[in-house]
């Protein structure tokens, strides 16, 4: 059941877009954060995950990609009301998602370079939010143990950051169980660990609905799993239609081609009908 009033998702909502982001305070369950940490912790020794080796990725970080593959807990990070919510808001309610993964920042990280989540798209800016993303605190977030670093409103500007400059940030710091949500445009990277502890987040990244996803998800995971999905996670994986028109197959809806889903979508061409004296 959400937690947060319509009232505060609008002033959240208002935040990301004046700011460019904005933290929700300790709005997920514990047992929930909990149960993805004990399910993050056995994929991470299931699938043998080690850090990279450049500086984007970390040297000292593991992540793990295509998170919806892997299991039910996840399904649920995507649908979760009060940051969906909000981030509807941003973008709009046909937004995709983008991506979904894990970020744990070891002992040792150092930052990461200072960037924009938009900053390959080639499209003229400031423009309007076409990312939104969110960062889910499975552990607490500090100063000291990598909490992302945000440089306010930068979203604003008409460039994106140069990665190998230094920049002075501000330090997303929140409790465990709290939620950053960022738009895309806004220069932020992770920040260095200086702690003997590891940082732990899930980026959940979403996107408009009319742009290329960060993660092929409808190749990336597999297609019984997609078939047993909510049709609402369904359709923000990409089996949807984009203002009647942006992702219908053969004028259908994919849902119903693919998925066999008993579902009936109106697409643009249906909005300019004509009684037709030959049918």
């Amino acid at each position: 059941m959400p937690k947060l009033t319509e009232s505060q998702i609008n002033e959240y909502s208002q935040q990301v877009q004046k700011e460019g982001w904005c933290i929700i305070e300790d709005v997920i369950e514990e047992d929930f954060i909990d149960e993805i940490k004990f399910e993050l912790d056995n994929l991470v020794k299931e699938l043998q995950i080690a850090p990279s080796n450049n500086l984007f990725e970390g040297v000292n970080t593991t992540r793990v990609y295509n998170l919806l593959a892997h299991g039910a807990v996840f399904e649920k990070i995507p649908l979760y009301l009060d940051v969906l919510s909000i981030v509807e808001k941003v973008l709009d309610p046909g937004l995709l998602i983008s991506s979904l993964s894990s970020i744990a920042i070891g002992p040792g990280e150092t930052a990461q370079p200072i960037h924009s989540d938009d900053q390959l798209i080639p499209i003229p800016k400031p423009h309007p939010p076409i990312i939104c993303n969110t960062m889910w605190a499975i552990t607490d977030f500090t100063a000291e143990n990598g909490a992302t670093r945000l440089i306010p409103k930068t979203h604003l500007l008409d460039h994106s950051p140069d990665p190998f400059q230094s920049y002075d940030t501000v330090a997303a710091e929140m409790k465990k169980g709290s939620v950053l949500i960022w738009v895309g445009s806004l220069w932020h990277g992770g920040g260095a660990n200086k702690t003997d502890q590891t940082r732990i987040g899930i980026a959940m990244n979403y996107c408009a609905g009319y742009i290329r996803q960060q993660e092929n998800q409808q190749i990336g995971i597999p297609l019984e799993k997609i078939k047993s999905f909510p049709i609402r996670l369904q359709e923000l994986v990409g089996f949807s239609i984009y203002n009647g028109l942006i992702g219908h197959i053969n004028k259908l809806d994919p849902k119903k081609v693919v998925l066999q889903e008993d579902v009936d979508t109106n697409l643009i061409w249906d909005y300019a009908k004509v009684d037709n004296p030959n049918a």
